[in-house]
């Protein structure tokens, strides 16, 4: 069997205060769907990094039965179902974001 690679898009959402500019990145595809304000660098690579901490900080709080403030997925329930899982897509945008041969600079 071959590596299946995971269907992830991160996107660009222009600025609505400097149009012609980023103003979010966005992440969807075989993960949750979340998005970050744009920092300075204005590079895709920050966007998931960003999103990526995000995560890993739920799940840490999520597998100690922990809340996390501004944001869920499903229920209470769930979150030691979804703690894992939320941690590999965390350690995988973290990879993404790392790779060098992923990305083209202008």
């Amino acid at each position: 069997m071959g590596l299946r690679w995971p269907y992830v898009a991160v996107w660009a959402i222009e600025s609505v205060i400097n149009p012609g500019c980023v103003g979010w990145w966005a992440v969807s595809g075989d993960l949750p769907t979340d998005y970050t304000g744009c920092g300075p660098e204005r590079h895709p690579r920050e966007g998931l990094r960003d999103i990526a901490a995000r995560w890993q900080d739920a799940a840490e709080k999520w597998s100690e039965n922990k809340s996390v403030e501004g944001w869920s997925i499903g229920t209470a329930e769930d979150r030691a179902t979804l703690a894992p899982l939320l941690a590999s897509r965390a350690k995988m945008l973290l990879s993404f974001a790392a790779d060098d041969d992923l990305w083209f600079e202008e």
